[in-house]
């Protein structure tokens, strides 16, 4: 079972997440908050696989909370926002996410990118990351962080990471490549570590950051 933490300031949301994830065999919605306060206090309490957090809410921000879990290692966080276009989602990356949805993500959607993390992976959608970036980062524009922590890299690891910043999969970054998908589990590990990141996520931020990959080439 994946036990899940709802946490959202509006009742209605939470309850319409409940009836959604209710429905799968697989998930069990362990509890619920209404700021992320509360949602630190019980994540250390009811230690949920995943916890769901909205980014905007009274108390303790989204943002915050999802650092506090992450660093404590309590649970992974499965953002939520309104808008495609909201630095809260960028900075709740940042700060230990495993990635994050629309509100209106289609139920299956949710559920599968629920599983997802559970299973440990991290749910990056492409377009919307590109957005977010875009206006972040700037187009070629911004600031960039200093690259030389991907010296760190070797030539076939750096190619993975470019490939997993555009969105793609391991099976697909296994094609593209025309490794097995063993091989290309195992440079993603050592990208990892390497760069000392804690997720697919914050790879696909820092391949950003240091101008590695820029929001056109998505």
């Amino acid at each position: 079972m994946i036990r899940v933490l709802l946490v959202d300031d509006q009742e209605l949301m939470r309850m319409g997440f409940r009836m959604v994830l209710g429905a799968q065999e697989d998930v069990d919605v362990v509890g619920e908050a209404g700021d992320g306060l509360d949602a630190v206090h019980m994540a250390a309490s009811l230690r949920p696989d995943v916890v769901l957090m909205d980014v905007r809410m009274p108390v303790l921000d989204g943002v915050e909370a999802t650092k506090r879990i992450a660093e404590a290692g309590t649970a992974k966080v499965l953002v939520m926002t309104t808008f495609d276009m909201d630095e809260y989602a960028l900075s709740a990356l940042r700060n230990g996410a495993s990635g994050f949805l629309l509100k209106d993500t289609p139920p299956g959607d949710l559920v599968s990118a629920l599983r997802a993390v559970a299973s440990g992976d991290a749910v990056v959608s492409p377009s919307v990351t590109k957005r977010l970036l875009s206006r972040f980062l700037g187009d070629g524009g911004g600031e960039l962080r200093d690259a030389s922590v991907l010296e760190a890299l070797t030539e076939r690891e750096r190619e993975v990471l470019v490939l997993i910043a555009k969105g793609l999969s391991n099976t697909e970054i296994a094609r593209k490549l025309f490794l097995s998908e063993a091989t290309v589990k195992t440079h993603v590990g050592r990208i990892l570590a390497k760069l000392e990141l804690r997720d697919r996520v914050q790879a696909v931020v820092l391949a950003y950051e240091t101008g590695l990959v820029r929001p056109g080439d998505v």
